[in-house]
């Protein structure tokens, strides 16, 4: 079972690899609504993400995912949020994007006992930005929906990595091992 857990791991990272486009996306010069915890409860704030990780000295991972409180957002939240510390200890902090509002966000980080923080991008600034709004086929409809991605930022604002069409399970653990490599 030891052997396949390896070969899982390298396969896994050999998709991420693999998914790592050459493409530069920099990032907004608009403030975006970040909703995170504190000793004293929430913190909903406007932050503008250069002078975000200008201020916290980090790297920043922007991940992309459709919906709080749904089963692969959840798990994938979940696993950021575990592997947090290990993160911050190469350099970055994590920042979860949905669409959804900040209510939602409060819910989805008390329920789930996220430690990251959650960006609300209702209006969908930040995912066109990003072009992650994608035509997606869901029990044969076809619809828009946010397709899951993750882009990599260096201290000073400058995109490392990006990942697109990720899958949930394991994809913290996978970037985390891609990001030891750098």
């Amino acid at each position: 079972m030891y052997f396949l857990g390896k070969i899982d791991t390298l396969f896994l990272s050999y998709q991420i690899i693999m998914n790592n486009s050459q493409e530069s996306i920099a990032l907004p010069d608009f403030a975006v609504r970040l909703v995170h915890r504190s000793d004293e409860g929430f913190i909903n704030e406007e932050i503008e993400l250069k002078k975000y990780i200008s201020s916290c000295g980090l790297g920043l991972i922007l991940y992309f995912y459709p919906k709080d409180n749904t089963q692969g957002c959840s798990v994938q939240a979940s696993d950021f949020t575990a592997l947090s510390d290990e993160f911050a200890t190469l350099g970055y902090v994590v920042l979860g994007v949905s669409r959804d509002g900040v209510r939602s966000h409060q819910n989805f980080i008390t329920k789930k006992e996220l430690l990251i923080g959650l960006v609300s991008d209702a209006d969908e600034k930040l995912c066109q930005h990003f072009e992650v709004i994608k035509e997606k086929m869901m029990y044969g409809r076809t619809h828009l929906g946010v397709v899951r991605s993750t882009f990599v930022f260096d201290k000073t604002g400058n995109m490392l990595a990006s990942f697109r069409n990720v899958k949930a399970k394991e994809h913290a653990r996978t970037l985390l091992n891609f990001l030891k490599t750098l």
